[in-house]
Formats: structure tokens, C-alpha cells, sequence
């Protein structure tokens, strides 16, 4: 939950995930879309479509118990080098290099190091040095020491150098400057126009097909700009995903609109049950409690 989401949201979900959820076993026998509901707020479903097939692997492969070794873990869908070794060491307490944001941040500057920490040489460099600071015989205290020395001490802005415990060690002579960044992308700009036809059966709305990014949810249909344009506009709503800055145009369609094979009339009662990404929750919640 904590890779590219706050801590604040993450806090105010884990507790009722944990109960829904306790075991694999929970998680894995449920269906996808009980799962996606699930995580509605947090962000980035390919996250819990990964999480859902690691815990029926977890129940298929190994018993229902979570493998302790790194070979083990990296078979598992969606485990790569860093989930492995947050879960080595947080979990089992085994030496494993651990390098997230603060870390990498932490790194480059002990080591006034201005490689791009965002290419592979970079990549590599970190990992070199994580493993090579690693304290063997209690890597848990390390890393949680490592990261939050990141979190409080070595920010990204204003770090408090002159009470970082670490000071005489590092070598950063601009720390501000430091972790380099290839160079910045800016988000690219899109818009959307989309439709709302509400009838005595439900409301119009869309299943995701599979291979997209929100696979399995369920979002307002999308039309063309000269579609929808003798359309009453309702509303507009601005968001942020990823590289992406969307502006998205909600206009009024007839009962009598022409509607597409993927698309389905919901029944309003059934509306929360289904999962839907947090702009079109929001949007829908918005207009339904008018």
C-alpha cells in the first residue's frame, strides 16, 4: 500500500484491510472485483490485481504461508527486488539491502555522488552501497534507522544537517542538490469528454477490459469532443495520474443516446459495490447526493 501512496491514507486503510483481509487465504478467495472494491482510494490497481494473485500463489505453492527465502519470494507475481527485500528484512530479519526513496536520498548524499539515481548506473550504485552499509545481524533496525533518517533528518528540502547523527560521515557538500534526476518531465495535459445517462434502469457506465489500467473497474463512458458537443455540460473535474494531468467533461446524454456493446445500465443500488478509480467515485458521489 505504501509504494506511491501517503502514509496518512495508507493509515486510515490498513487497519480494515487487515481485518477483511488476514490471511492469504482471505484474499485469495475472493473475487477480482471484491478485491478492487477493496482498494478503491489507494491508487494504482495494478497493485492489488499483483497483491490478489500473490496470495493464490502463496495458497497454491506454499501452503498458505509466505515464503522466507528470496529465491521463493521473487517467483511470486508482482515481488521484485524491493517488495523481496522489505519483506526479508522487516518481516524475517534477514540481511537484505533495502533502497527506497529516502534511502537512495540518504545514499547519494553520504557519498556526494551525482549520478541520476533514476538510471540503471544509478540504480546499481545505490544497491552496491545499501549492501555494503547493511548491518548483518539486525538489518530490520538498520533499514527502518536508514529510512527514517530520511524522513526527518535527511529531507529532500532543508535538511538538518547540523544535527544529522550521521554528519561526520557524509561528504554532500550541496545536499539541496542532491539526489540527481535525470531531466524533469512535465505532465503531459489530457481531456476527456464523458457522459452521464441516468434512466429508470440505472446509470450508464463502463467495465474496463482486460489489459488496460483500470482492468475490472467500472468508469463513465467516454465519448468524442464533437459527440457530445449540443450536450448539456454538468460539471468538469481535474486530476492527476501519474505523468498525466486529465481534465475531464461530464455532459447529459438523452435516454435515446446511442449506446456501445461494453457498456452497461447499473442499478443505483448496486453503484458502491462496484469498483471504480477515486475521480469517478468522487464525481459519482458528487452528482448522486444532489
Amino acid at each position: 500500500m505504501l509504494q506511491q501512496t501517503t502514509i496518512p491514507t495508507v493509515l486510515a486503510r490498513y487497519g480494515e484491510w487487515m481485518r477483511r483481509f488476514p490471511t492469504p487465504a482471505a484474499l485469495a478467495a475472493v473475487d477480482e472485483q471484491t478485491a478492487l472494491r477493496s482498494w478503491e482510494g489507494l491508487g494504482y490497481y495494478r497493485r492489488v490485481r499483483a497483491l490478489q494473485a500473490t496470495a493464490r500463489a502463496i495458497v497454491q505453492l506454499h501452503g498458505g504461508e509466505f515464503p522466507t527465502d528470496e529465491v521463493a519470494l521473487k517467483a511470486l507475481p508482482g515481488i521484485g527486488e524491493y517488495t523481496a527485500a522489505a519483506v526479508l528484512s522487516f518481516a524475517y530479519n534477514k540481511p537484505a539491502p533495502l533502497v527506497d526513496a529516502n534511502v537512495a536520498r540518504v545514499l547519494a548524499r553520504l557519498y556526494n555522488d551525482p549520478t541520476p539515481i533514476d538510471t540503471s548506473a544509478g540504480r546499481r550504485l545505490l544497491h552496491e552501497r545499501a549492501e555494503v552499509l547493511l548491518h548483518r545481524s539486525n538489518p530490520r533496525a538498520y533499514n527502518a534507522a536508514l529510512m527514517e533518517l530520511g524522513q526527518t533528518y535527511c529531507t529532500s528540502t532543508k535538511p538538518r544537517c547540523t544535527e544529522c547523527p550521521v554528519r561526520r560521515y557524509c561528504r554532500a557538500t550541496e545536499p539541496e542538490s542532491l539526489p540527481a534526476k535525470k531531466n524533469h518531465v512535465e505532465p503531459t495535459a489530457v481531456q476527456h469528454w464523458d457522459i452521464w445517462l441516468l434512466t429508470d434502469t440505472g446509470l450508464l457506465l463502463e467495465k474496463q477490459p482486460e489489459g488496460t489500467r483500470h482492468a475490472g473497474m467500472y468508469r463513465f463512458p467516454q465519448r468524442s469532443r464533437s459527440s457530445v458537443a449540443a450536450l448539456p455540460l454538468i460539471c468538469s473535474q481535474k486530476y492527476a495520474v501519474t505523468r498525466y494531468k486529465v481534465t475531464r467533461y461530464l455532459h447529459r446524454a438523452p435516454a435515446d443516446f446511442p449506446t456501445l456493446p461494453s457498456e452497461t445500465f447499473v442499478p443505483l443500488s448496486l453503484l458502491p459495490s462496484l469498483p471504480m478509480a477515486s475521480p469517478d467515485r468522487k464525481l459519482l458521489k458528487q452528482l448522486t447526493e444532489k
